[in-house]
């Protein structure tokens, strides 16, 4: 495909996904239909598909309209290239700009208020929860994330594994925020096919999950439940982490997202149970409960940007409820003497130190030990951890 011609395609696409349609699901129905475009050409479009959904509400204003043409002509604007070197109209790329789009260019721009790659609704609860990192925050929300590996303590040192990757054509550096992460710096889509990766010696996990696990009080041989697990990373995690020392059990109410942990497991070489009935209903104590809980996701924006779009206050008020009520279910089933991790990888004040004050405030005999946010930015996604110990008698 010519240059011109991907963001053709991108225009396309960003307008179903504009419409409410899933980015990934668009993306890969195109990609199935256009067998004529190449596995490049595939990930270009897809960059300039999730850039365009990262910075919408900044390329629109640059623009001074919106829709996929717009947000498009926007980035082509922001990337210093001219527009029409992209809007040429020739086949299968953008049509030339009109007379009164080259009207809307031109006109000067005044802007009474900053423009966040947000919705409008959330800038006054994102600006409270951030305080004086907000600016920096939204700035970040801009930006492509980064590919993080986690070296799997079970069966390499991060030197062994950097040097296999490099092998395989990935490049990667050591992590400041956690001592066995590597970035990929190079071949990031080398990494599912690179020997580190199929024989488990690294495993895809963001530098900010894994500084969550790396905070966990993992010493000794714990009984760990992550009542939440989703797919079994931070399980994984656990396991590397404390050398397989810790005894794990993996649960999710939604069975399904768990079906990939075994043979993960497997590969790394990591003993986790799968519990099949809900732990907190039946009479089992742990020393440590990790709930890694739903949330918004505002953390991990950059990786997932439609989201942010599809987002409402009826999303938010619902998860925070289902957030007090894990943290009330899960109660009984920490020890007395152990504890409690209350985890999210959303930036909103609503979903992180509000749910812990209220459980709190309505629960004896909890002492809070950390409470730590981890930044969103160049070093990791943003998250959320509370580490609660519950009085031994």
């Amino acid at each position: 495909m010519r240059h011109d011609a991907r963001y053709g395609a991108a225009i396309g696409l960003l307008d179903r996904i504009l419409a409410g349609e899933p980015a990934e699901k668009v993306l890969t129905n195109w990609a199935r239909s256009n067998r004529y475009a190449g596995s490049g050409d595939r990930a270009a479009v897809r960059d300039i598909v999730f850039d365009a959904l990262r910075g919408s509400n900044h390329y629109r204003a640059l623009a001074g309209f919106g829709g996929g043409r717009g947000i498009v002509l926007g980035q082509v604007i922001a990337s210093g290239q001219g527009a029409d070197a992209v809007f040429t109209g020739l086949t299968y790329a953008p049509e030339t700009l009109t007379e009164a789009e080259r009207a809307i260019l031109a006109a000067p721009k005044q802007l009474s208020e900053p423009v966040y790659d947000v919705p409008d609704w959330l800038v006054d609860d994102l600006r409270q929860s951030l305080g004086q990192d907000f600016e920096r925050t939204m700035d970040a929300l801009r930006e492509r994330a980064a590919v993080d590996l986690r070296v799997n303590r079970l069966k390499s040192d991060i030197e062994a594994a950097a040097e296999s990757l490099k092998r395989d054509g990935v490049q990667t550096k050591a992590l400041r925020i956690t001592p066995f992460g590597l970035r990929v710096t190079a071949g990031e889509r080398k990494v599912a096919q690179s020997s580190a990766y199929t024989s488990g010696l690294v495993e895809l996990q963001d530098a900010g999950s894994q500084a969550v696990v790396d905070a966990l009080p993992l010493d000794g041989s714990p009984s760990i439940l992550d009542y939440c697990a989703g797919g079994g990373g931070k399980s994984l995690a656990i396991a590397s982490a404390s050398c397989g020392k810790a005894r794990i059990t993996a649960f999710d109410k939604s069975p399904s997202r768990l079906n990939n942990l075994k043979e993960r497991a497997e590969r790394a070489g990591a003993d986790v149970a799968i519990a099949q009935a809900d732990p907190a209903g039946e009479n089992r104590t742990f020393d440590l409960v990790l709930l890694d809980v739903p949330c918004s996701g505002s953390g991990a924006w950059r990786r997932n940007p439609d989201a942010k779009w599809k987002f409402s206050p009826e999303d938010l008020n619902a998860l925070t409820e289902t957030q007090n009520d894990i943290l009330e279910a899960t109660v009984g089933v920490v020890r007395k003497g152990g504890a409690l991790a209350y985890v999210t990888c959303s930036l909103l004040r609503a979903e992180n130190e509000d749910r812990i004050s209220e459980f709190l405030t309505g629960n004896a005999g909890w002492t809070k030990v950390i409470e730590r946010r981890f930044p969103l930015g160049q070093d990791s996604d943003g998250f959320f951890l509370c580490l609660m110990v519950r009085e031994k008698s």
